[in-house]
């Protein structure tokens, strides 16, 4: 769906000038040729594991304070636009939970376990590090409870975090103490211990609306590294003088990707080709991953 306009960037309304004007229709027809012919290591984008980590799996929330370095390309103009969509992609609401079960505590919010492996408290606390927190008896259990979160006993409130993409997990947003915390939860959950204490839940919600909104608006596909120095695919991108922007999604696991204006006729045509071609829509996959908790 073309957008209206006034929302066109400058780039764009030329590009419908010419093609009005008989000048475009060669160029995107070569375009369309030249994309079908790339030959790149297409992969399909993998879900990330959602570990105990905060930080595992895609860390959409990211996308609340993108910054506007975060893009890189030719057109300050498309940027700020493709800009202006991403950052409202992902939502965010606080929740108050007058009581909440110690035990269904599922994940940290530590920086330093961002890249942890590990998918469970239990296996923190089987951890080298973990096992330093030694909790034998009921006493050791309020001790070290205490050391994570002082004033327990007096019913201290909880903070954490939950996102769609994360299913029903919820992660302790405190980054000290996580060893001590892990421990707790898995002797509680050992030994049935009902520890119910006011929680704050700050929820991330992927938008489906804006969701839609850049899917109507741009291709967004995942190209691979090897992209950025193929002759044959920059030579596409670069000669034509197509607007386009380059996004870093998140993380090194999660492949660069290529955001290209649908009201642009060649780089409509080049995101119709690379799609041809085997470039993942990551569209597709940010709608499989906000799913997740629904």
């Amino acid at each position: 769906m073309s957008q209206p306009p006034r929302h066109r960037s400058m780039t764009s309304r030329l590009a419908s000038l010419a093609q009005r004007l008989g000048l475009g229709g060669a160029d995107a027809h070569n375009v369309a040729q030249r994309s079908r012919m790339l030959s790149l290591p297409f992969k399909a984008i993998e879900a990330c594991a959602s570990g105990i980590g905060w930080q595992s799996g895609t860390p959409l929330h990211r996308l609340i304070d993108l910054p506007r370095g975060a893009l890189s390309g030719p057109v300050q103009e498309d940027k700020a636009r493709i800009h202006a969509v991403l950052k409202r992609l992902v939502s965010s609401h606080s929740e108050e939970q007058p009581s909440l079960d110690l035990r269904t505590l599922d994940g940290l919010c530590q920086r330093a376990l961002q890249d942890s492996p590990l998918a469970t408290l239990e296996e923190l606390a089987q951890s080298d590090n973990g096992r330093k927190v030694r909790i034998i008896s009921y006493n050791d259990f309020t001790r070290v409870l205490g050391q994570a979160l002082p004033g327990f006993e007096r019913k201290a409130t909880l903070q954490l975090r939950r996102a769609s993409w994360h299913g029903d997990r919820l992660f302790w947003d405190d980054d000290n103490h996580a060893y001590e915390m892990a421990s707790a939860v898995v002797y509680a959950r050992r030994r049935g211990l009902e520890i119910t204490l006011p929680a704050i839940i700050q929820c991330f919600e992927l938008r489906t609306a804006v969701l839609d909104e850049l899917d109507n608006g741009f291709h967004m596909l995942a190209m691979p590294a090897q992209a950025w120095s193929d002759p044959a695919f920059m030579g596409l991108l670069l000669d034509t003088g197509m607007p386009y922007a380059r996004f870093g999604l998140f993380n090194t696991e999660t492949p660069e990707s290529l955001l290209l204006p649908k009201d642009h006729p060649q780089s409509d045509t080049f995101g119709q080709g690379l799609r041809e071609a085997g470039a993942p829509d990551v569209i597709d996959y940010l709608r499989r991953i906000g799913k997740v908790g629904r």
